[in-house]
């Protein structure tokens, strides 16, 4: 099978590699363009990789993907990719992160969880993993979590997913951070805070775990009314659709500077 992938090259030399996934029935290049990543991985020096999946999807483990349906195995895939790239340029091993949207937030779960070896740091966004999905990471992982509450196609609190290839189900937010927490070791409760309110009808919580092992973090950005969105990205589909877009954060540049204080070395 022949995949396919874009590539941003930052003008300065990369310390590290970000494969970025696009949502169920998206592309790479639809995945660049929401995002608009590009712009802060030049900054953070960060090479970025937009991959496109089987049939605009991704094989996350909860079955009901076309690539799940087809049994293909897109983690082997995406650490292939890496493997090459880190070699073309050169990236320290510690360096290789990934993120997503939807389908894609699901997949960058299932590559912690699956080759916690490669990737040092993940940042999900409106996607925890499928119920059923194992996720035994053999050692500890960064991750920086974001999901609006009022998410009409993945349920903050989790449930049915009705996507491209039929349906699945997801595990809550709380969940996902919970097994996160536990795989990370993290110690004590997290700290709460508020992002400034911007007047768009969203409010931004956000719940830190740093005294976790092999200094690792746990971070989620908890979007009251915020729906099934890049936080900062385009709206692109109608709020009554898919639910609105904060502007209280740019998902983007928070995702890149955790990345880039999250290493391995």
């Amino acid at each position: 099978m022949t995949r396919s992938y874009r590539l941003h090259v930052p003008p300065a030399e990369p310390s590290g590699l970000v494969i970025s996934l696009h949502g169920g029935g998206g592309t790479g290049a639809g995945q660049e363009a929401l995002t608009d990543f590009d712009a802060v991985a030049d900054a953070a020096d960060l090479l970025v990789v937009y991959p496109d999946g089987y049939d605009k999807s991704w094989a996350d483990g909860r079955g009901a993907s076309p690539a799940d349906r087809r049994h293909l195995d897109d983690v082997g895939f995406l650490v292939a990719l890496a493997a090459k790239l880190v070699h073309d340029f050169d990236i320290a091993p510690g360096h290789v992160f990934a993120t997503g949207m939807s389908n894609g937030g699901f997949m960058s779960n299932r590559l912690a969880c699956d080759r916690a070896d490669i990737f040092a740091a993940v940042a999900p966004v409106a996607g925890t993993l499928g119920v059923g999905v194992t996720c035994n990471p053999s050692r500890p992982v960064s991750v920086l979590e974001a999901h609006g509450t009022a998410d009409p196609l993945v349920p903050f609190n989790g449930g049915a997913v009705r996507g491209r290839g039929g349906l699945s189900h997801s595990i809550s937010v709380a969940s996902l951070v919970d097994r996160w927490r536990a795989v990370d070791g993290c110690q004590g409760d997290p700290s709460a805070a508020e992002l400034p309110d911007v007047g768009d009808g969203t409010m931004v919580h956000l719940f830190d775990s740093s005294s976790c092992a092999a200094g690792t973090e746990v971070i989620s950005y908890q979007i009251d009314n915020g729906g099934h969105t890049w936080p900062g990205g385009r709206q692109y589909l109608p709020k009554a659709v898919i639910g609105a877009t904060t502007r209280a954060f740019d998902g983007s540049q928070v995702i890149a500077q955790f990345f880039a204080t999250h290493g391995r070395d």
